[in-house]
């Protein structure tokens, strides 16, 4: 068992790792990195918090705050191969869950959003978010309320979550909107939830369709403002009574 056990944290700091190219050796990770800190203390929390030790789970988890700045709730359930980089200011709550292979930044919150006016009836309920495998949330990223973050989606930095994120898609600004993604590039790692190059701007992608129908609209607006002048010069014109042709005046009549 205590054998299995190390070939499972030999397997977590190895995929922290292979996430982090600042981290040189497994030593330097176990004493220096206050996510895997963070990481090792929740997981003794967690059990003491499911036995019902709850004033334990607590003191645990207060105690990993006060010496990592990672704030993660004894109640919340992590998975395999969890990786909070850097930390600072990363809030994880109570009924938050977390798939395998899940990426986190500093200044994170996983939170909820339900009125603390009727605490009583919010125990026990699920007020946070669920991020499934291989998710990966920016630094500055807020993830708010009972939502579901689908499997590999990637949140960018400073982005505010308050609806469901499709599988695979990648999400940015307040709120967060869905932007498109090369396929391909789907299983790489993409540090910070955001990607790099020339990612699209939804809000300006929507200007330049509005700005394309307005173009369009402004063409056949001034099409038949032509065809209306055509036709009004058209009714004039048919509209003017023919000129009489001149009669013979009585001077030019009395020669004869």
């Amino acid at each position: 068992m205590v054998l299995m056990n190390l070939k499972g944290l030999r397997a977590e700091i190895d995929s922290m790792m292979a996430r982090d190219p600042a981290a040189r050796t497994r030593l330097e990770f176990v004493l220096l990195y206050p996510g895997f800190h963070a990481l090792m203390s929740h997981r003794l929390a967690h059990a003491a918090w499911r036995r019902r030790w709850r004033i334990l789970g607590r003191f645990i988890s207060q105690l990993s705050r006060w010496l990592t700045g990672i704030e993660i709730h004894p109640g919340a359930k992590i998975g395999r191969r969890f990786f909070i980089d850097h930390g600072m200011g990363v809030v994880i709550g109570e009924t938050a869950e977390i798939g395998d292979d899940v990426t986190l930044y500093h200044g994170v919150t996983l939170g909820g959003i339900a009125p603390s006016v009727d605490s009583g009836s919010q125990v026990d309920q699920k007020r946070h978010p669920t991020l499934k495998d291989g998710v990966i949330i920016g630094s500055g990223a807020q993830v708010l309320g009972p939502i579901t973050v689908g499997e590999g989606a990637r949140v960018g930095a400073n982005a505010v979550v308050v609806a469901e994120v499709p599988a695979g898609m990648t999400v940015v600004g307040i709120p967060a909107r869905i932007i498109t993604r090369d396929k391909s590039e789907e299983k790489k790692f993409v540090a910070y939830g955001t990607p790099s190059g020339d990612a699209p701007d939804p809000v300006a992608r929507a200007i330049d369709g509005l700005r394309g129908q307005v173009a369009e609209l402004m063409g056949r607006i001034e099409e038949l403002e032509a065809r209306l002048r055509d036709k009004s010069a058209g009714d004039d014109a048919s509209a003017t009574p023919p000129r009489d042709k001149a009669r013979p005046t009585a001077a030019s009549g009395g020669k004869g």
